[in-house]
């Protein structure tokens, strides 16, 4: 499968229409679609839906458009890793990153880092844990920051030094909010929001003494600047780190665990890889703090 072809892909699947394509492609309309026929051919599927005015995806094209975006990132990135500047560090360097106060500590790191080398970018994807390792896995991430529980047998990493501290984010009219701590028996049959991890939810169960039954579960979330917010509706309470909530919202309450449970963080990339001279770098900064 060319590149090139992707990118045909790509134009015609965001313009949903072949003449529209063809023009910001600069070639002629047939050309272009003599191309798909092609790409359809030799993938075996069907790709697109035509109708006399536009063209959708199927959902064989939809696949197609997530990998094809993913391919042409990676390509772009090497390109860019491969041309480096003789005088300085150029290029890019991706980080996925859970929501975690540690964010503080890495984006200090980063800052320095950046004013040494002002030529390198850095993109961070806001994600889970799993997602974060499945894109490093893929090439789409050089480096993740991740918080536990997690497997990360499979990378090098750098514990963070800040523990994260679970308990409850609560709106501040809930019969709970003026407490100091948060019991297991506080939240017997409370409508409750949690992570939608299975290895986080699993770390509540035991504080719950092993008693899931006991869990009013009504929504679960992957990152919790959006569960906040049905928190603020009064949806329910949700069992989360401590990120500060104060500062974003003033009719919400963080109120910590007893017994308490602290999470640590760690910093993640692939072990015996080869990384551009760029990453390798930042890696060597970080470990050097």
């Amino acid at each position: 499968m060319e590149f090139r072809l992707l990118k045909y892909f790509l134009m015609v699947a965001r313009e949903e229409n072949i003449t529209k394509a063809a023009n910001l492609l600069h070639i002629t309309q047939p050309t272009l679609s003599r191309q798909l026929i092609q790409l359809e051919e030799e993938l075996g599927v069907t790709l697109f839906q035509r109708s006399k005015h536009r063209i959708i995806l199927t959902e064989d094209g939809m696949l197609l458009r997530r990998r094809a975006n993913e391919i042409i990132s990676l390509m772009e990135k090497t390109q860019q890793e491969l041309t480096k500047e003789c005088d300085d560090l150029v290029g890019e360097i991706s980080i996925g990153c859970g929501e975690t106060q540690n964010m503080s500590y890495l984006s200090q790191k980063i800052k320095e880092f950046h004013r040494v080398h002002p030529l390198v970018k850095f993109h961070i994807h806001s994600t889970t844990a799993d997602e974060i390792k499945e894109r490093i896995e893929n090439g789409l991430l050089d480096m993740g920051l991740v918080t536990e529980p997690v497997d990360i047998s499979k990378y090098n990493f750098f514990r963070l030094p800040q523990k994260e501290q679970w308990g409850i984010l609560v709106h501040e009219k809930h019969r709970l909010a003026q407490k100091t701590f948060i019991t297991p028996d506080d939240l017997i049959n409370e409508p409750l929001i949690i992570a939608k991890r299975t290895a986080v939810q699993n770390e509540l169960i035991n504080w719950f003494n092993n008693s899931p039954e006991k869990l009013n579960i009504v929504a679960t979330y992957n990152l919790i600047l959006n569960a906040a917010n049905m928190v603020k509706h009064q949806i329910g309470v949700a069992l989360c780190f401590n990120l500060n909530f104060d500062n974003l919202y003033q009719d919400l309450r963080f109120i910590p665990l007893f017994p308490e449970i602290k999470t640590g963080a760690v910093l993640i990339w692939k072990k015996n890889h080869i990384y551009s001279q760029t990453m390798s770098h930042f890696i060597k900064s970080i470990k050097n703090a």
